[in-house]
C-alpha cells in the first residue's frame, strides 16, 4: 500500500528568518493522521536567512538527523561540539538524556536550506553523542548510499533505532532499485527533481509511505533527481 503526502499538503510556518514545512506534525502544527510514520518522527524543510537561526534550546531522547541541500549550517552543542555542516555532509545527533545545542545559517549572505530529521531512539536515557560523515555526491549517484543505520554498515553513521537511511542521486536514464523483507516500511522524501516510486511520482517536497511492499524501484522524472528513502520496522 502507498500513500503519498503532497508537499502542498504539509504544515508550514513562515517566521521572516525561517520559512519552514512539516510533514508530521511539529511545534503549533497538530494533526492527527500525521504523527509520524514507524519510528520517523519529525521531518522538517527548512530555509533560514542569512546570519539567523535556532538559538541554544534542549532536547532529549531522540535521534536527530541533518541533511543540508544548500548552504552552511553552524551546530554547537552542550559536548562541546562545533562544526559546519555543508551539501554532502550527513550530521547526527543522538539527544539521549539530555543536551542543548545551537543551529544558525553559517553564511551572511546566502541562503540555509536543510532537512531535518528525529527518530525515536529504540529506548529512553542513552548518553548524548555526536557524529558527522561526508558522503560525496558521487558516492550517492545512480545508487541508494546507506548513511544512517543501527550499526553503522558500509561507513555510515549508527544510530540508535531500527532505521535505515539511504540518500540518492540519479541522473537522466538512471534507476535504483530496493528489496525489504516482509514487515518492513518504506518512506520516499523527495529533495530536489522528480522520482519516480513503482509509478508514484514525487515532486520535490513530496513524500510517500509504503507498507505490505517489499520491491521498489527508482527512476528520475524529467531530470535530475535528489531524495532519502528510510527503511523502518
Amino acid at each position: 500500500m502507498f500513500t503519498v503526502r503532497k508537499a502542498a499538503e504539509r504544515g508550514h510556518a513562515d517566521h521572516g528568518w525561517l520559512d519552514t514545512y512539516h510533514s508530521f506534525s511539529f511545534a503549533d502544527y497538530h494533526d492527527d493522521a500525521h504523527m509520524g510514520f514507524r519510528a520517523l518522527r519529525v521531518l522538517n524543510e527548512d530555509r533560514v536567512k542569512p546570519g539567523m537561526g535556532f538559538g541554544t534550546h534542549g532536547h532529549r531522547d531522540m535521534e536527530i538527523v541533518s541533511y543540508v541541500l544548500e548552504g552552511a549550517l553552524q551546530h554547537k552543542d552542550s559536548m562541546g561540539t562545533g562544526s559546519t555542516i555543508v551539501p554532502g555532509d550527513v550530521q547526527y545527533m543522538s539527544a539521549g538524556a539530555g543536551i542543548r545545542h545551537s543551529e544558525f545559517n553559517a553564511s551572511e549572505t546566502g541562503l540555509l536550506h536543510f532537512v531535518q530529521i528525529w527518530i525515536l531512539p529504540d529506548r529512553a536515557g542513552y548518553v548524548p553523542r555526536y557524529d558527522q560523515k561526508r558522503f560525496e555526491r558521487h558516492d550517492r549517484l545512480g545508487r541508494l548510499r546507506l548513511v544512517a543505520s543501527p550499526d553503522g554498515a558500509e561507513g555510515s553513521i549508527a544510530i540508535r533505532q531500527d532505521a535505515r537511511l539511504h540518500a540518492s542521486v540519479l541522473d537522466e536514464e538512471m534507476s535504483t532499485s530496493l528489496v525489504l523483507p516482509k514487515g518492513r516500511h518504506l518512506w520516499v522524501q523527495a529533495l530536489r527533481g522528480a522520482v519516480d516510486v513503482n509509478g508514484n511520482v514525487l515532486s520535490a517536497g513530496d513524500g510517500l509511505a509504503a507498507s505490505d511492499e517489499t520491491d521498489f524501484a527508482f527512476r528520475p522524472r524529467g531530470g535530475a533527481a535528489e531524495f532519502l528513502v528510510f527503511d523502518l520496522a
